[in-house]
């Protein structure tokens, strides 16, 4: 998809259709109106209809803005990419409402994503050009361009993600992202450090450690950084990178075992934001961490009943080999706090409980901390970014579930109630006390992966995580 902005008029620029939101019918011409109301066209819902003989291809939109015109443009999108055309314009004002390029762009280009490379007989993706009327903006063309430039990175970095969520794990190992960190920090002139399983041993990260040892794949921890010129403050996050999860000798079902791809979510968002920081010109030192390991059997398997020791010294006794992906968080959390000093926010992101799932449903992030101020600035990121998230309650009551009679603390619980809460207290151990109110743990198990297609999200990956981190840092700004 190429789009691109012009300050000429619609008359004026050649294209296949013109596309129309419509929020008010009464707003359009009374032939038009005659048109759609014989077809039954609603501007209620995301209804959508082409004229044929005027080449206008009308979409319904509720409110011209955020999640809506999102929704709108991903609607419009994958019907016009049926359609025998090359070319699309719009006016970037559509009656009295300017629209805002960010929220069309995620719309177009997250709408019209799809994963067809395992496909044999894969249709070539139709390249459609899509051109901006902005004559009628009262921006100025340097600003629009701007605003079109960091959309486009982000969307990129998103759909960069998804392909590396919806890669099969034959694929995509350990070592194949190391090698996709180390591309974006190139691209991105980043610091770029992985570390093998000889330094995980060397420096007590036992618990990551343990979790890849049965893998043909040696376990790779990988850490990017962004350092702009006077930095306003700093930002760690860290992902959970588990290139499959079989569970372990904790064996996964068959049926749960498929679309364990998905259990890099965690890492993979923190590599797709950490390759859109220079694009957006961030003002933060931003360190992006990545526990990438996979999850296997075999006679070197770590064990249930095993006993391990984490980097920070904490013992745990290992009661799930299918409750892995806190183990790497947890010594990749300690290894962040061990290694950078005066650390503002620290985020970790990981497709961790199925319980979350449970609690929020398959769109929605669980997040947890300790800090309610720091909750709300997420939650104001969520609300600017279109991301869901929703707030799972600490309390005292639930920590003792974690207690172990032979070490400090259990990797599972043995009851079903809190499953992700009980996950993020686990985690809890590994943040050290001066960083507890600057830490917050996103679960992403449910938004991270489409099982079915949902809004601007066909099936498969979704980039969950970076288009909520990227607005987390944006709105730090304002």
């Amino acid at each position: 998809m190429n789009i691109k902005l012009n300050q000429k008029s619609l008359k004026e620029i050649k294209s296949d259709i013109e596309l129309i939101f419509v929020k008010d019918l009464k707003k359009l011409s009374k032939d038009e109106q005659k048109i759609l109301k014989k077809v039954s066209f609603s501007s209620t819902g995301f209804d959508s209809y082409f004229n044929v003989s005027t080449n206008k291809f009308y979409q319904a939109c509720q409110k011209l803005k955020k999640e809506d015109l999102k929704l709108a443009a991903s609607s419009a999108i994958r019907a016009i990419s049926k359609l025998n055309i090359k070319s699309v314009k719009l006016d970037i004002v559509q009656g009295s409402k300017e629209l805002n390029i960010q929220d069309l762009v995620e719309g177009l280009v997250l709408g019209n994503y799809s994963f067809t490379k395992y496909k044999s007989k894969a249709k070539k993706q139709k390249n459609i050009t899509i051109t901006f009327s902005t004559i009628a903006s009262k921006e100025s063309e340097k600003d629009l361009t701007k605003q079109l430039q960091n959309a486009l990175s982000i969307t990129s970095s998103v759909n960069m993600v998804r392909d590396i969520v919806n890669t099969p794990p034959e694929d995509y190992f350990p070592q194949t992202m190391a090698n996709s960190a180390k591309q974006i920090a190139k691209d991105n002139d980043l610091e770029f450090i992985v570390h093998d399983e000889k330094y995980l041993l060397e420096n007590g990260m036992n618990a990551m450690f343990n979790v890849g040892r049965a893998s043909r794949h040696e376990s790779k921890l990988i850490h990017l950084t962004y350092k702009p010129k006077e930095p306003k403050g700093k930002i760690v996050l860290v992902g959970k990178g588990l290139t499959y999860d079989s569970g372990g000798l904790s064996l996964k079902s068959g049926a749960e075992m498929v679309s364990m791809k998905c259990d890099k979510s965690g890492g993979t968002a923190v590599l797709g934001v950490m390759n859109t920081l220079k694009d957006l010109g961030c003002q933060y030192e931003v360190h992006g961490i990545v526990g990438a390991v996979e999850n296997m059997i075999g006679g070197d398997a770590y064990k249930p009943d095993d006993v391990l020791k984490a980097k920070n010294g904490k013992t745990i006794e290992v009661r799930n080999t299918d409750a892995e992906g806190r183990l790497v968080l947890a010594d990749c959390l300690c290894y962040a706090q061990d290694e950078i000093e005066d650390i503002d926010y620290i985020f970790d992101y990981a497709t961790l409980t199925g319980a979350c799932i449970v609690a929020l449903g398959n769109q929605t992030i669980g997040t947890m901390g300790h800090s309610d101020k720091l909750k709300a600035k997420m939650q104001k990121a969520a609300n600017t970014s279109g991301e869901l998230i929703g707030l799972l309650p600490f309390n005292r009551y639930l920590p003792p579930m974690l207690k172990s009679g032979i070490a400090d603390i259990v990797n599972s619980t043995s009851s079903r109630a809190a499953g992700s809460i009980t996950a993020g207290l686990f985690l809890d151990n590994f943040i050290k006390k001066e960083n507890k109110k600057k830490w917050l743990h996103l679960d992403i198990a449910g938004a991270a992966y489409a099982e079915s297609p949902w809004g601007y999200n066909s099936f498969g990956g979704t980039g969950s995580g970076v288009r909520l981190t990227l607005d987390f840092i944006k709105n730090l700004n304002k």
